[in-house]
């Protein structure tokens, strides 16, 4: 399989750093916003740096696409392919929300870079980053799905 199973080991664990980020990010902007807090330096870069791990992740995802056993049958044989819940998940449905989910929150982190009082930054950060993650936690393959199930984290 050369690169895959290291990369999907790698997109496995790498969400729980965008999920922790997200939350970190919101627990500071909801605080933020709640508390009339100054947009600090610190609220800044942790708003940047979800919005990067976030973008390493949709990379680590869309070279997961092209090069996943799983995808390549999804496009061979997409009228069989597409009526497979597992397969048509991944082959549209993860793909298409996660790319929906991150780009809400660029558009997020962009909106909140360029707002002028410091609660109208944490509240662009908070209401774009809540709907962000809910995109994306609706369409993560949990454990505890009974249609689409992976493990918590993947091992080498």
């Amino acid at each position: 399989m050369g690169a895959y199973y290291p990369l999907l080991v790698f997109h496995s664990c790498f969400r729980w750093l965008v999920l922790g980020s997200i939350a970190l990010s919101l627990y500071r902007a909801y605080r933020g916003w709640k508390g009339k807090k100054l947009f600090s330096r610190t609220d800044n870069s942790i708003r940047h740096i979800t919005a990067t791990i976030a973008h390493i992740q949709l990379l680590i995802g869309i070279s997961l696409y092209f090069i996943s056993p799983l995808i390549k049958y999804f496009l061979g044989d997409f009228g069989k392919a597409v009526h497979d819940r597992q397969i048509r998940f991944f082959g549209m449905e993860h793909s298409l929300m996660m790319l929906v989910g991150i780009t809400i929150l660029t558009i997020g982190s962009a909106k909140a870079k360029r707002k002028t009082t410091d609660n109208e930054k944490h509240r662009t950060v908070a209401i774009w980053y809540t709907v962000a993650l809910l995109v994306i936690l609706s369409s993560v393959p949990w454990a505890f799905s009974p249609l689409v199930s992976r493990p918590w984290v993947r091992w080498f």
